[in-house]
């Protein structure tokens, strides 16, 4: 899974998130976003951090479980 990043309310390209602590501002200032490995399908819609990193923990529980 791929997440992106963006300033709200920015028309601005969608950017591979580099991690927490390489971002210039708080995580609050951004939207984000959850696709496929290959970049086809949005599995979550743009949203704030802890809602994205929620959706992401549970996608990859359900796909361990085994």
């Amino acid at each position: 899974m791929v997440m992106q990043y963006r300033y709200k309310k920015s028309k601005e390209r969608w950017k591979k998130y580099p991690g927490k602590a390489k971002l210039k501002e708080s995580v609050g200032k951004y939207e984000f976003r959850l696709l496929n490995e290959a970049m086809t399908k949005v599995l979550v819609k743009p949203s704030t951090y802890s809602k994205v990193l929620k959706r992401f923990r549970q996608i990859e529980f359900f796909k361990h479980r085994g």
